[in-house]
């Protein structure tokens, strides 16, 4: 009878499905993330016994290393880029494309295939089409009279990072879109339709009404696109290698580098760590500070 009581216990039901999640969440993330700091701790090259500890000197490096402040700087550059040229595009988008719009599905197909290629073929893709002899970029601007603009784009330590943003932004428009589309058509038809009896349409629709009801979902995405800046790689190892000397360096390039190129395994671990997190602290900021905006707003209605 107790065995019988203790089964049939709602606790218990819920304990019994959280723990391969929890089990699985604590080897394949909280494991790893414990280790990376400890690896921290050492002066090691991935390959000897941890024998040579030297507690926090590689966070006390790191606070000296200038390169890591120009990557750090660049990877909040890609924070606010990402933010700012992501984002709202993919509303607009997803809005239009919610719509009436004829050949939306055209659209929808268009802006999306960026994100169906891979990140190599997107890369290697721009790196041809910035390429300063034979680029697209430059014969464009040579044809139309536009010569003096014409440099090698990814090797010039003003616009190499610029011009990988670009290309970033480029290929993630589509994912938002697509999340913001689901989040629009989720929406009951009976509150747009009311919204529209009560003289509420174009723009006013969409700010006061549209906007606000996917609040929610553009707190996600922005969380996404935070946590996808700060711990971003492939577009800048395959276009730029975080160069010219470190002009287009983010972080994970910096990690990459030190760990498997220069066999500083403990630093390296060390910047993976700070990398964890700032990109925890940020993503945990945002979505507080985006919260009680949304509380205070629903408030005062």
């Amino acid at each position: 009878m107790r065995l019988q009581k203790i089964l049939n216990d709602r606790n218990v039901t819920i304990i019994a499905f959280l723990a391969l999640p929890l089990i699985i969440y604590a080897v394949l993330v909280a494991l790893p993330i414990f280790q990376t700091f400890r690896f921290s701790l050492f002066e090691w090259d991935g390959l000897a016994p941890l024998l040579n500890y030297i507690g926090l000197g590689n966070y006390a490096q790191m606070l000296r290393d200038t390169v890591f402040w120009q990557s750090l700087r660049n990877n909040v550059l890609l924070v606010v880029f990402s933010l700012v040229t992501q984002l709202p595009p993919a509303i607009v988008l997803a809005v239009l494309l919610t719509g009436r719009l004829r050949g939306r599905e055209f659209f929808r197909t268009t802006f999306f295939s960026p994100q169906i290629l891979s990140a190599v073929a997107t890369g290697y893709m721009f790196y041809y089409v910035y390429e300063p002899t034979l680029g697209l970029l430059n014969a464009f601007l040579r044809s139309v009279g536009l010569g003096a603009w014409v440099k090698g784009w990814l090797g010039d330590m003003t616009w190499a990072l610029p011009a990988v943003l670009f290309v970033i932004s480029w290929r993630h428009i589509g994912f938002y879109m697509v999340l913001f589309m689901a989040a629009i058509e989720g929406i009951p038809a009976e509150i747009l339709e009311a919204a529209r009896i009560d003289g509420c349409d174009g723009k006013r629709l969409v700010w006061h009404v549209i906007v606000p009801l996917i609040s929610g979902t553009i707190r996600t995405a922005a969380v996404l696109a935070i946590v996808g800046s700060i711990k971003y790689f492939d577009l800048i190892w395959i276009m730029t290698k975080g160069g010219p000397v470190h002009a287009s360096e983010l972080v994970a390039t910096y990690m990459y580098k030190q760990s498997f190129d220069m066999w500083h395994m403990g630093y390296g671990a060390a910047l993976a760590f700070t990398l964890f997190v700032v990109a925890f602290a940020l993503s945990l900021t945002f979505n507080v500070l985006t919260r009680r905006k949304v509380q205070s707003a629903v408030a005062t209605m």
